[in-house]
């Protein structure tokens, strides 16, 4: 198997590369996933998708290939709420476990997937981890009003290696953005997304659409699916692909918040714990966000 013909299409530059379509995509990206092509192939695919950009047909593609490997979380016919965390957090506390925790304790499965793509960030995981809620080692079904933190690896560990490329180039590839739009369980569930510059809204806008999405797309605190705690981002609803703002953003500029806490894992794990117990406040921009996760999830 080889992927070259479609090299030869999507990687002729800028101006000379042409789109395949979603069928081609498929086939390429599960090829890719599947490790039949070689490393230098691989490299060839994500250089020139960086420098073409995706399509939605081509994401679509991709996340049909994906779907199609992935090793599903059980949920037992329920809906769940999907978490993408792969930034982290530098200047911030990465408060994606918090937002996982709310959500949990209005009743809802929530699955937090993800794995660490840049070695100088706080990650959720660390930060579940301190609070009592390690790393899954096996696909699990998961219950309501629970939070599961599964390893991108125990998903696909395809995917996992074309996330590790990018420590080799340096630069993302179509798995950085695939992973923010994936549904990681066994039954149609509400996936949390975030972009991180505006072209990204449009792209993402553009292929929940087309696959007939429900999620919630706004603009992620460093990259993370939780809105910035000082300024509330604005939040796009997608029902079976129709979308909707339910959120308008913020104006003024970046508002303080009290005691939010030092960007390091022991700071912010007991902060989320005194938040929890009703010893500090929930950030008004994430309880807006889980209020419409919430009424989202309901029939």
């Amino acid at each position: 198997m080889s992927i070259s013909h479609y090299i030869k299409v999507i990687g002729r530059g800028k101006d000379g590369a042409r789109a395949i379509d979603r069928d081609q995509a498929a086939d390429l990206f599960g090829q890719v996933l599947d490790g039949t092509v070689t490393d230098f192939e691989i490299g060839g695919f994500c250089l020139a998708m960086r420098i073409k950009g995706e399509t939605d047909q081509e994401m679509a593609g991709f996340m049909d290939a994906t779907h199609a490997r992935l090793h599903k979380i059980p949920t037992g016919g329920r809906t769940a709420v999907v978490l993408p965390s792969y930034n982290g957090a530098r200047k911030l506390p990465v408060l994606t476990p918090l937002l996982a925790l709310l959500l949990a304790r209005e009743g809802l499965p929530v699955v937090v997937h993800g794995t660490a793509t840049e070695s100088t960030r706080i990650s959720s995981q660390n930060v579940l981890e301190a609070l009592g809620l390690p790393a899954q080692e096996a696909i699990q079904k998961i219950a309501p009003g629970t939070v599961q933190f599964v390893p991108t690896a125990l998903l696909c560990p395809g995917l996992q290696r074309l996330l590790d490329v990018r420590r080799v180039v340096g630069l993302r590839n179509p798995a950085h953005s695939l992973v923010k739009l994936m549904n990681a369980c066994d039954h149609p569930a509400v996936v949390i997304s975030s972009y991180t510059h505006p072209e990204y809204l449009l792209s993402m806008t553009a292929t929940f659409r087309l696959v007939g999405a429900t999620a919630l797309l706004l603009r992620g605190t460093e990259g993370e699916p939780v809105a910035d705690p000082r300024r509330t981002p604005a939040m796009d609803v997608f029902s079976n692909g129709e979308v909707t703002r339910v959120q308008d953003p913020q104006g003024g500029s970046l508002a303080s918040v009290p005691g939010l806490p030092a960007p390091d894992v022991a700071s912010t794990a007991q902060w989320i714990k005194a938040v929890l117990a009703g010893d500090a406040p929930v950030p008004a921009p994430i309880a807006q966000q889980v209020a419409h996760i919430v009424h989202l999830t309901r029939p």
